[in-house]
This record gives C-alpha cells, structure tokens and sequence, in this order.
C-alpha cells in the first residue's frame, strides 16, 4: 500500500489498529479490530469486548491487508467518515 496524506480518507472499520499513545491510560496498548466509528470515537473489539476509545486522546498503529503499518495521530481522524472524504488535506512533504 502507497503511504499518502489521503490515507485519512479511507475506511477504517475492519482494520486492525492499536492504540500507541493515549492521553487516557486505560486505553493504552488496546489493539484489535475496528468495529465501528462515530465523529468522535472508535469501538474496537479488544479480547473479546468492545473498547470504545476517543480520536482525539490518542495515536494510532493501523495494520493494513498487505502488512503496512502506519501511525496516524487521531486528532487527524475527527469527523464523520463520510466528511473526511470531502475534506481538503494538505499535503506534509
């Protein structure tokens, strides 16, 4: 997978992630799948419950089908997802 600025854009149900920093320590080191998204927060199912884990508070790993991690600061993810689609990034590099 190409590593963009878009890659905010995408969809992430279904996507493994892990929680690398958080501002709430509970959620700290939480890894498993999305199962849902909201505007402001993710559900991710965490050993077999559903950890529900505010954007804004933490930073990401996302593992993608092909193997690519990439880490994003969840603040970038705030919003509808079908809003980010419409959303103008600018470019970082």
């Amino acid at each position: 997978m190409k590593v963009t600025p878009d890659i905010i854009r995408g969809e992430f149900i279904g996507t493994e992630a892990k929680i690398a920093k958080s501002k709430d320590p509970s959620c700290a080191g939480v890894s498993g799948r999305i199962t849902d998204e909201t505007r402001k927060t993710f559900t991710i199912s965490h050993e077999g419950r559903r950890k529900t884990v505010i954007k804004d508070l933490a930073v990401f790993h996302f593992r993608f089908s092909d193997g690519t991690v990439v880490e994003i600061d969840g603040g970038l993810l705030m919003g509808r997802p079908e809003d980010r689609l419409k959303k103008h990034i600018r470019r970082l590099w």
